[in-house]
């Protein structure tokens, strides 16, 4: 069935898109997010860790940029709530976060504002250091040590 993977099929077709049209389309998918039910959440996160490393890095990048330069937008509750789902799949199975080019993703976070930067990392911080020490433990394993040193770990 070609639906199975509804949001990866999204999120693959959102890569292609030219700026102009992506960045209103995730904007508005990611506010969707936050109206689905937690089962369906957790379906939008599998499917978007799956599908993000079937993705050229190319394009894949520009999604990505852009996905944080929304995410810096949105309020702390929406920031936090985004980023803890994806954190706490990533700490429960650390192997879908492996299969992305880690070193990539972070060259991209390095071309955000600083001010951008400051935001997502104050964040992302913040949800790690509540995790529970297993969780955490996880997590901090398979974060590349260059990442660990640029969000101050």
């Amino acid at each position: 069935m070609v639906g199975e993977n509804f949001a990866g099929n999204i999120i693959v077709n959102l890569a292609n898109l030219p700026d102009f049209l992506r960045n209103p389309i995730l904007k508005k998918r990611m506010m969707e997010f936050f109206s689905l039910a937690k089962p369906d959440q957790d379906e939008v996160i599998n499917n978007a860790l799956e599908a993000g490393p079937t993705i050229p890095f190319p394009n894949f990048a520009k999604l990505f940029k852009t996905w944080l330069k929304i995410l810096t937008t949105l309020s702390e509750e929406q920031r936090e709530g985004l980023f803890s789902a994806y954190i706490t799949e990533v700490a429960q199975n650390p192997q879908k976060l492996i299969t992305f080019n880690l070193d990539g993703i972070l060259e991209i976070y390095l071309t955000l504002e600083e001010n951008e930067k400051e935001i997502l990392a104050s964040t992302v911080k913040r949800i790690i250091n509540n995790l529970d020490e297993d969780k955490k433990r996880r997590i901090m394993l398979v974060i590349p040590e260059n990442a660990k040193k640029h969000l101050k770990f």
